[in-house]
């Protein structure tokens, strides 16, 4: 049996709720790489949902967050292990964001910008489970 990988990904809206952040992951990245998706974050050993949201965009983000509250769990068969992965809603409280970071050891960004959820599909249709979970729950199919 595969092992399981739990992370999280998390939504923050403009000051509006128009828009969303999104972010451009790194030419290098094994699953998808250039693609615009979700900030996101593996858990680490010990550490609940909510507290890697908030060390997550703490280490890709440069911001202090807010958990909001929960929008939707699922799983995913990747090659070498499954992915469990909860999408939850975030607010910036202290910051603004500022890609890449300088944390060794954490995936990090290329860019970021305000997006349309529409942005999210092409990701979705590459495998991205956290955008699949969040244009599920808005009702858009990718």
């Amino acid at each position: 049996m595969k092992p399981v990988k739990n992370a999280v990904a998390y939504v923050i809206y403009n000051s509006d709720r128009s828009k969303l952040l999104s972010i451009q992951r790194p030419g290098d990245d094994e699953d998808l790489p250039n693609a615009w998706g979700l900030p996101a974050g593996s858990l680490k050993g010990g550490e609940t949902e909510e507290e890697a949201v908030l060390r997550s965009g703490k280490e890709k983000l440069g911001v202090r967050l807010k958990v909001a509250k929960k929008i939707k769990s699922g799983d995913l068969e990747r090659k070498e292990y499954i992915l469990h992965l909860t999408d939850y809603e975030a607010k910036i409280i202290e910051g603004t964001p500022r890609v890449p970071q300088n944390v060794p050891g954490v995936t990090q960004y290329q860019r970021w910008k305000w997006a349309l959820p529409e942005i999210l599909k092409e990701a979705a249709r590459k495998g991205s489970l956290c955008c699949r979970l969040y244009l599920e729950s808005i009702g858009e199919k990718w």
